[in-house]
């Protein structure tokens, strides 16, 4: 929360007219000092953040479109020992061995190289590293938040006792938008990126290219709950679950709080969109429209499709999407109508669907010739698409209230959160 709230008032400071005045009258040299003390740190921050996703979009690009395949195969490039160096050493960059020299040097000057080497192999030991890429996390989400939709506010930290067992739900509350979608996104994305071109590259080439972005999706999904107080305990694991189970199903409304209920905390989740412009409408759903591209590259690297590259797969494709929803949206009504008085014909549909589902998988694999990794990857590729669409939906919120399909979306928003 402290960390969000410092980050949320970062966003308004760069959006402010200070600092524009400020950077026009200063000298350079007054003028870097105030920008690296101020808004600079979290600037640099998001830009790392979005460095690492242009860098994995570029990769999956790279696979998805056959580019790195046939530049693996360049003679030119294959053979090329200085170029296969420099993408060797840019895992060592990554990593992040040329951060810690400014802190190794200046903690050398001070007190010795002994203690700077003591003292770095110390922090390791503490999980330094873990902390510092979760935390760095926190301040781009809710910098770059404020920058697109404004929308700072006060944030309630408390000085209460740090050392306490923090539930899971609480847990989720806090970091699920800043932290575990994203780094579910960056798994799938790394996951999608092995599985394409596993054929024709090696595994060494996989680690180095990827180890860093490993290391900062394991940060991202598990940093809570590896520093969290009794987190492994069991009785507290099945009382965090039983939480969550209650929070999770409890209806919203006025007066029922965010920490009660999880319609209050995704409605309250979603408050930023309420107030922002119109430029901050177009932003959120452009930046959701990369779901749909990268449903676009995936859906012809199946094996039942790998054949023909006709857009009618494409097409297909969100063919299968409309299936889905809909069937989600009979099994809700279907619940909503007969679940308290006809419990036996909800069951029938939601049996008759089942067989359905079934029939036609058995109809896939056995004439179109579907393997698993078609199924794995059927789900990475209608998996964000939804989210994607979740997304927009929650970005064009009036429109869709008024169309009536605003219970469809918070059903759907349910499903993707359990």
């Amino acid at each position: 929360m402290f960390e969000a709230k410092i980050a949320n008032g970062n966003g308004e400071q760069t959006l402010s007219r200070d600092i524009y005045r400020l950077g026009h009258r200063f000298d350079f040299f007054r003028m870097l000092s105030c920008y690296f003390t101020t808004v600079g740190f979290y600037f640099s921050t998001l830009v790392t953040v979005l460095t690492v996703y242009v860098f994995l979009y570029g990769r999956l690009y790279l696979v998805l479109s056959g580019l790195e395949q046939e530049l693996s195969q360049e003679p030119a490039i294959r053979d090329n020992k200085p170029l296969q160096v420099a993408l060797a050493s840019q895992s060592f960059v990554q990593i992040g061995f040329l951060m810690a020299l400014p802190m190794l040097m200046e903690i050398g000057l001070e007190r010795g190289f002994q203690t700077a080497l003591s003292e770095f192999i110390l922090m390791q030991l503490q999980l330094a590293p873990v902390f510092f890429t979760f935390s760095l996390g926190t301040k781009t989400h809710y910098y770059g938040r404020t920058l697109l939709h404004g929308g700072a506010k006060y944030r309630p930290t408390g000085r209460g006792f740090v050392v306490f067992h923090a539930k899971f739900a609480e847990n989720y509350r806090l970091y699920s938008r800043s932290h575990f979608v994203k780094g579910i996104e960056m798994m799938i994305l790394l996951i999608v990126y092995q599985i394409c071109g596993h054929t024709y590259r090696s595994t060494v080439a996989y680690v180095l290219i990827t180890a860093s972005l490993w290391f900062m999706v394991g940060t991202w999904l598990f940093a809570p709950f590896l520093f969290n107080p009794s987190g492994f305990e069991w009785q507290k694991i099945v009382d965090d679950w039983t939480d969550w189970n209650k929070w999770i199903n409890n209806r919203g409304g006025i007066g029922v709080p965010s920490e009660k209920s999880w319609e209050s905390w995704w409605e309250e989740e979603q408050e930023h969109l309420q107030y922002s412009g119109k430029r901050g409408i177009i932003a959120e759903i452009l930046l959701a429209l990369r779901f749909f591209i990268y449903q676009y590259g995936l859906v012809y690297h199946l094996h039942v499709t790998r054949e023909t590259k006709s857009f009618l797969v494409y097409g297909a494709s969100w063919l299968v999407i409309v299936l889905i929803l809909f069937v989600m949206k009979t099994v809700s009504v279907g619940r909503r109508k007969f679940s308290a008085s006809y419990q036996l014909v909800f069951r029938l549909i939601k049996g008759l669907i089942f067989l359905t589902f079934l029939s036609i998988l058995v109809i896939l694999v056995t004439l179109a010739h579907m393997t698993i990794q078609d199924i794995i990857v059927c789900i990475f590729i209608f998996m964000p698409t939804g989210w994607g669409m979740l997304l927009i939906a929650q970005a064009l919120r009036p429109v869709v209230k008024k169309a009536g399909f605003w219970g469809s979306v918070r059903t759907l928003a349910r499903g993707y959160e359990i």
